[in-house]
């Protein structure tokens, strides 16, 4: 069972890291151009494991559409408003609000697949939620607000990443056969055409966008994806496919420490004293939840 947090971890460290680039080019771009771009490389790079690996799968219809449309409501609709927070907020605090999640996922958990949360990961929760409100504090007080439009928006991305997860985990319950890497093509899949049927609306401009980036920039934009979704949403399969929904997700407040760690890394600044408080209560609540 603790190889599934470990999976888990390894998920929100690859999201955290590729989350700043999705940043910068949210800003630079748009949110929805950064959304298809890497929605369209995990996309190829799982098919491509999944033939390597003979993974391979064409489930019947329902099972496609099912996946189809969990990737359509977290990994497109769901991503846009979370990159949206980004533009706003920055990703290390637009993570701090996932830690909410394992509320969500929990009480979704409990009406839809009867899972539990035992006490001890009850309090490895409040642990991880105390490293949130300390980081947040932190940002109050630089700042003097809570800037509400880009919390709303993390918001209804976590929201919809939580329903997007419930519906996964339906379908791997309904059938344990079906391998991650699959699965992970077909969610990738309904985010693309997600943003197909966006782009008659409002275009997106994908291709001249990327031609607009000069060269170290195209290659961000390509490996980004690489390890901020095709690794990290591997991984997080591999977790959800057996582990317990709501612990899995309380693990998400790591990705507000690995946020803020890399934040501070590229602005070449040493973390705060907040910082290393909040990375305190996050261990207790790690140790908690492996051990």
């Amino acid at each position: 069972m603790e190889k599934i947090y470990l999976y888990a971890l390894g998920s929100n460290l690859c999201f955290s890291l590729g989350s700043q680039a999705y940043t910068h080019f949210s800003r630079k771009i748009s949110p929805t151009w950064m959304n298809l771009v890497k929605a369209s490389i995990a996309s190829v790079f799982f098919l491509l494991s999944a033939l390597l690996m003979r993974q391979f799968q064409i489930p019947n219809l329902k099972i496609i559409a099912s996946l189809c449309f969990s990737g359509a409501l977290g990994l497109g609709l769901g991503d846009l408003f979370l990159l949206l927070s980004f533009k706003q907020i920055g990703p290390a605090r637009t993570m701090m609000l996932f830690s909410f999640q394992p509320i969500i996922v929990g009480l979704l958990s409990f009406i839809f697949l009867g899972q539990t949360i035992d006490f001890q990961k009850l309090w490895a929760i409040l642990f991880f939620i105390v490293c949130l409100f300390i980081i947040s504090f932190e940002s109050f007080k630089k700042n003097g607000k809570w800037q509400l439009n880009g919390i709303v928006m993390a918001m209804l991305g976590l929201i919809l990443d939580a329903i997007g997860i419930i519906i996964t985990r339906i379908v791997f319950d309904s059938s344990p056969l079906l391998y991650p890497l699959s699965s992970n093509f077909y969610r990738t899949l309904g985010a693309i055409l997600f943003f197909v049927a966006l782009n008659f609306f409002r275009p997106i401009h994908l291709l001249k966008n990327f031609y607009t980036l000069n060269r170290q920039e195209k290659l961000l934009a390509i490996l980004s994806p690489i390890v901020g979704t095709y690794m990290s949403l591997g991984l997080f399969l591999m977790a959800v496919q057996k582990g317990s929904l709501a612990s899995i997700s309380g693990i998400a407040i790591s990705g507000t420490v690995f946020s803020t760690l890399f934040e501070c890394i590229l602005k070449r600044r040493w973390p705060s004293s907040y910082f290393y408080f909040a990375f305190f209560f996050f261990l207790i609540g790690m140790k908690m939840i492996l051990f």
